[in-house]
Parts: structure tokens; sequence; C-alpha cells
């Protein structure tokens, strides 16, 4: 019997001459530049002056190269900008896990539920009509209710509860439960990849906490991450999209992975989330011929020590669910950084 993945929980220059030289001092690269206007012998004898044609091409391109002299100046303070809505998003989401892991840590009976939760949001995406998916819309009642989200409510309740907490203390806006629900799960995942790292060092959690530091898939999440800005459905999703899990036949659960672009890989490496009993789904699952061979693989996986086959695969699948038919707002939660007005500093 494999190892089941659930049971390890606990300016212009001047022209001073006929020849300028125009130096950019900018950050992007660049090499000095020459620009140079040649006397012409006029067709008048005895002057010498500038062709018209050859003043104004000299001029253009004076003007030019300030220009592109003067663009480094925005180009550096989009890189800026960029960089510093990076980095508030990245500390956001860390205060977001360490919310989440703190609700789950305190009701580990509840990750089978969340997991379930996670996947019921996302899998009503329809590829016919571009609808659904984690959109935040198991929140309301007419959708939770449903026999498949039957037992549910709990999971949800606890992700509320997070939510309250999250929105106190965010700078850019309150958070959404498309992005929310998606976290709970990955938190959920992150939580038992740890308990399962501490159950194979004999119970020891620091050094279980250094074996999945080591070992670990924590390194995988980098797209996952990046998928941060969903906006919330105004409505429910429509009825008939999920399955309930506990009284499918695994052709219909495969027929459900087929139509959101998911195969028997898919759907063996997903299976702690179809149900509160992971062996129990695997031994439904291990009755197909075309998932049976990836079930025991990720059970043989879970028996090693990195496991990394299962939980890339199930980072990789998870990442793909948690995007479906949604819009990514990259600038989502930033928010204005206080100027410091350097002639106020009492030095």
């Amino acid at each position: 019997m494999g190892t089941s993945f659930l049971s390890t929980l606990p300016s212009l220059v001047s022209v001073p001459s006929l020849t300028i030289s125009t130096t950019p001092t900018i950050r992007c690269p660049s090499h000095a530049v020459a620009i140079r206007c040649h006397k012409m012998d006029a067709d008048v004898p005895g002057e010498n002056v500038l062709r018209r044609r050859e003043v104004l091409k000299c001029f253009g391109a004076t003007v030019g190269m300030e220009l592109l002299a003067s663009s480094g100046s925005f180009v550096e303070m989009a890189s800026a900008a960029d960089l510093i809505q990076r980095r508030q998003r990245s500390e956001f989401q860390s205060s977001i896990r360490q919310t989440l892991s703190a609700a789950i840590k305190g009701k580990p009976e509840l990750v089978p539920s969340i997991l379930t939760l996670a996947l019921n949001d996302a899998i009503t995406y329809d590829k016919a009509t571009k609808s659904g998916g984690p959109n935040g819309s198991i929140r309301f009642s007419s959708e939770i209710s449903r026999p498949e989200n039957k037992g549910l409510s709990a999971a949800l309740n606890l992700i509320k509860e997070a939510k309250e907490e999250i929105d106190s203390y965010s700078k850019g806006g309150p958070i959404s439960f498309a992005d929310l629900i998606p976290f709970a799960g990955q938190s959920a995942v992150k939580a038992t990849f740890l308990a399962s790292a501490i159950s194979k060092c004999g119970g020891n959690e620091q050094k279980g906490s250094i074996l999945y530091s080591a070992y670990g898939s924590s390194g995988q999440w980098g797209l996952f991450d990046r998928q941060f800005g969903r906006t919330d459905s105004q409505e429910p999703d429509p009825e008939g999209r999920v399955p309930q899990w506990e009284k499918a036949t695994v052709q219909e659960m495969k027929d459900k992975f087929s139509s959101i672009g998911f195969g028997p890989r898919q759907l063996a490496v997903m299976s702690a989330f179809l149900g509160p009993d992971q062996a129990a789904t695997e031994a439904l699952l291990a009755t197909d011929p075309d998932v049976t061979p990836w079930v025991q693989k990720y059970q043989r996986s879970r028996e090693t020590v990195s496991q990394t086959d299962y939980e890339v695969d199930l980072i990789t699948t998870l990442t793909k669910l948690s995007s479906m038919g949604q819009q990514i707002n990259y600038e989502a939660y930033t928010y204005p950084v206080r100027k410091i007005e350097l002639s106020k500093l009492k030095l």
C-alpha cells in the first residue's frame, strides 16, 4: 500500500560650432555619439555656407539623440516602479501565507476540505464559453450549498475568517476570494508536504523542516505565485459543471478532467483533492488501466525522501488549474509609495 498524501498530517544642446558631440549618461547600454556637420561648398563662388538640407539633418539628429538620452530616465523610472510593485506583492503574499498557515495549523482536519474547495471552485471552467474557473464564485451560498460542495462550508468559513485578517493589514485593498482560495489550497498542500517530511524524520519537526527545505519542492511555486491578481465573479457559476466526486465513476472523473484539458496523469496526481480519503480514491482510480500507472508512480514517489515526481507534478497541475479563464492584474494589491521630501529632513 503506497503512502497516502493526507495520512502524514498532523533639454536640447546649444551649438557653439559646426561640430556637435553629445554623450548621453544613462544607464542603458550606450556609447559616446558624435554627430558632425561638415561644411559644404555652396554653388555661389567665394561663400562658405551650410546647405539648408544638411543643417536640418544635423539639427534633427541632435534632437533625436537628446530624446534618446532623456528617454533613459523614463526607462529607469518604469523599471524602478516595477521592482517596487513586485516587492509589495511579494511581501503581501508572505503575510497571506503566514495567516493561512496559522489558520490551517489550528484546524488541520480541514485540509482535505480546503483542497476540494479549491478544486471545485476552479474546475467549473468551461473551455467552450471561456467562463467559470477559479473566480471565487463558490463563496455564494447558492453554490456552496450544491451537492458536490457538501461538507465544504467549514473550509470556506476558515477562508472567510482569514480574509478578514488579511484585509485588515492589506495596503493595496482587500484580497479577492479568487486569489485567496487558490492560496489556501497552496498552503494546505505545503503543510502536507512538510508534514510528510516530518513523518519521515520520526516526528522530529526541526529535522523534517530541514529535510523539506533541502529536498522539497518549495522552489517550484514561482509561476503559481505570479498568477496573483484574479477578479471575483459577481454571480455563481452555472450548475452541473462539478461532479460529486465521492459518487462519480473513474470514467466520469476522466471525462471532467478531459473537458478542461487534463488527462489521467493530472487526475492521479490530484487524488488528494477528490475527497477526504485519498487511499480510497486511489484504490478506485487504480481500477482504470489509463490511470493505474500514474497512481503507482505517485505512490512510489511519496515513499521516497524527496517525493519529487509527486510534488512537482502536483504543483504544475495546481498552477494550471488555478489560472484557467482568468485575466491576471499584475498591479493588484500595489499601492503608491510615500515620497520623502529631503528638504524637510533634519540631518
